[in-house]
């Protein structure tokens, strides 16, 4: 076995020409790239990679003059270049580092050389979820995942960036991340890749004495920065990989394929009713074939099992508020785990995820936490009838509550007794039959206009009013919708975004009623997984970076900039309601938007336009079934990508009703165009 670490370089890059050449210290950048990958224990040899332009030729001479092997290959097909560098080299493991990292770290180095060589790892890096510096970048891989990955790879932006290709087909390649074990550090910027970033590293470089055997560690950088922290200011406002995100932006719209996905639902089928544990996330949602299985997301990117990537519109139903492999949460995460997950008594955390709740939210007194919605929306209801001594429950009319045999409209097992106690009205009739014997009113807050009105019903009757914030709670406002509205419930439950992704729910309400969870006379209300720690802390830390990075309105702010955006799409493919009375294909709308900023809804004419509206968007990278459902992670780039996907699939809608061809291309007799290429 010979692990090679191939240094990619060359002369032309776009934003600092020659960079890899450029003094630094004692010697040139490209030099200590060189003399880190040298000292790294486990590495075999080191070559360098660079093109065939004459330009680069001044890399081959100091490659020379060091005695370092070298390859030159194709400058824009990066991967046939490692590919055909490997081939030269023998290699059976290489490392990927770039010439453009004067900084990297040795021993980093050589822990993802020795992390490769595990048995049945395919992919190894330090950047997947990036817990290390920008600048002390590794990725490892084997000769054949390479192999395959040259032979494969047809998109531009695969031959251009190596490693993309493995790395985006999980569930082919088995991949294994290094950890940095400090945490706060992927936000530092060590790279070169902008004349800020050279005089920062110049800056870092003056404080060491570099030489042949003399690389800094991340533990040097991080001590010359601690003595001068000014530093960090000279560069730190550059983002991450920004050529790369925008390159991704600009890419063009490609049909997607998912023979994976199909083969594994067939297989799901076998011992998993639905094939899925959700609902909303099986292969009903979707017209077929259609992505049914994902492998991994970082940001607002999700990637299926057939190596597809998509900007994810779904964000796992809306938890991921941060974005999926948030670093702070991941940290939490592994912090508390090092102390344990479930324990034989209660936990502190318990308490102090309480007392931010009832900090921030204008009805919580009192907090009991859940795994699920439906955990807390049962529980708030049982409270209710406690509380109120009756049984009857109101629901508005197509508000969705959960599995509960109170609460579903899917209700085959439930009993016709148990069905009778729960009446779905549409809150525009008034009044309310049988209002004064309801033991509680439940509703999503962001659905119901006059919640003023609704609060003084309840004060009169003695009803509980109860919020559902499932959905719009740390989403709408850290408060809740209640706090962004002005009004008060009684009870309320939150969930969803409460722990960027992990399983946890609250209900919390006014003292009195939840002091009907204590014993004697009390509602029993308990789950041995309910006080669960790695979720408490999933909480805490996505609460407290929502509101200490105030988050929420970044997120509106984006929301109401798609909502604009797609709006005129929609008007200039005629498929809104300011489409005219002489085209009545297209009357009435058959699309429409609505809802908050950073959870607009789409409403549908019918099920036939939803479902080819759902198959163009994720057939051109946008993963959506009705809503937008936003993060922190969804920035410019993700937009214009959305933006994109909706140029396409709003063109094939319009294309599809004036030639009344929507039975045609739904059932696959005909194929819908690409509108955009």
């Amino acid at each position: 076995m010979k692990t090679v670490a191939i240094i990619q370089a060359r002369m032309g890059s776009t934003r600092l020409p020659g960079k890899v050449l450029m003094p630094l210290g004692h010697g040139l950048v490209l030099e200590w790239a060189i003399c880190a990958a040298l000292a790294a224990p486990g590495v075999d040899e080191v070559w360098v990679a660079t093109s065939m332009l004459p330009a680069d030729d001044a890399i081959v001479d100091l490659c020379r003059a060091l005695r370092i092997n070298f390859f030159r290959g194709s400058e824009t097909d990066v991967l046939s270049r490692f590919k055909d560098c490997a081939d030269a080299a023998g290699a059976t493991i290489v490392l990927r580092l770039t010439g453009d990292c004067p900084f990297l770290d040795p021993q980093v180095i050589g822990m993802v050389a020795r992390m490769i060589k595990q048995d049945g790892i395919d992919y190894c890096s330090n950047v997947s979820p990036r817990t290390y510096p920008d600048g002390l970048d590794v990725e490892a891989f084997t000769y054949g995942a390479l192999e395959m990955a040259e032979r494969e790879a047809t998109r531009p932006i695969d031959r251009d960036c190596v490693t993309t290709f493995i790395a985006r087909n999980r569930d082919r390649f088995r991949a294994e991340a290094v950890i940095n074990p400090i945490p706060g550090m992927a936000g530092e910027r060590w790279v070169l890749d902008t004349k800020a970033d050279y005089d920062f590293c110049n800056a870092v470089a003056a404080q060491w004495d570099w030489g042949p055997g003399r690389s800094p560690g991340m533990l040097d950088i991080l001590g010359i920065l601690d003595k001068r922290p000014a530093l960090r200011e000279i560069n730190k406002h550059h983002p991450m990989n920004e050529r790369y995100f925008e390159a991704l932006a600009e890419e063009p719209v490609y049909r997607r394929s998912y023979e994976r996905s199909q083969e594994a639902l067939a297989l799901a089928r076998e011992t998993i009713p639905l094939g899925a544990q959700t609902f909303s996330k099986s292969h009903l949602q979707f017209p077929q074939p259609s992505p049914l299985f994902l492998s991994h997301g970082d940001g607002a990117e999700v990637f299926d099992i057939d190596g597809n990537a998509y900007v994810d519109l779904v964000s796992a139903l809306l938890p991921t508020i941060l974005g999926y492999r948030d670093s702070d949460v991941d940290q939490a995460i592994r912090r508390q785990l090092a102390s344990g997950i479930s324990f034989s008594l209660a936990t502190r955390l318990e308490q102090e995820l309480a007392a931010e709740l009832v900090r921030l939210i204008p009805c919580a007194e009192m907090v009991r936490f859940g795994k699920t919605g439906t955990d807390a929306t049962t529980a708030a209801i049982r409270l209710a009838r406690a509380h109120t001594g009756r049984d009857k429950v109101i629901i508005h009319k197509g508000g969705y509550h959960g599995w509960a045999d109170w609460s579903t409209e899917r209700n085959l097992g439930v009993p016709q007794v148990v069905r009778d106690l729960t009446e779905r009205v549409a809150f525009g009739d008034i009044p309310f039959p049988d209002f004064e014997k309801c033991a509680a009113i439940i509703i999503e807050p962001e659905k119901i206009d006059g919640l003023q009105w609704l609060r003084d019903a309840c004060d009169k009757t003695g009803t509980v009013l109860i919020f559902d914030e499932v959905i719009t709670g740390f989403r709408f406002d850290l408060g809740g919708a209640q706090k962004l509205f002005g009004v008060t419930p009684d009870l309320a439950t939150f969930g969803k975004s409460m722990a960027n992704g992990m399983p946890i729910s609250a209900v919390v309400g006014r003292r009195e009623i939840m002091k009907r969870m204590e014993p004697p006379d009390n509602i029993f209300y308990s789950g041995t997984f309910f006080g669960e720690t790695l979720s408490i802390a999933a909480a805490l830390a996505t609460i407290r970076k929502l509101e200490r990075e105030d988050i929420l309105p970044k997120i509106h702010r984006t929301g109401a900039l798609l909502y604009h955006e797609v709006n005129k799409r929609i008007d200039r493919h005629q498929l809104g309601i300011k489409v005219l009375k002489e085209k009545p294909w297209a009357v009435p709308a058959p699309i429409a938007l609505s809802g908050h900023d950073s959870f607009i809804r789409l409403r549908f004419r019918d099920d036939k336009i939803a479902a080819l509206f759902r198959r163009e968007m994720i057939a051109t990278g946008t993963l959506i079934i009705a809503s937008h459902n936003l993060s922190a992670a969804h920035g410019p780039n993700e937009i214009k990508r959305i933006l994109a996907s909706y140029d396409h699939a709003l063109g094939v809608i319009e294309e599809a009703l004036i030639k009344n061809k929507l039975d045609k291309w739904l059932a696959g007799a005909e194929v819908a165009p690409m509108v955009r290429q």
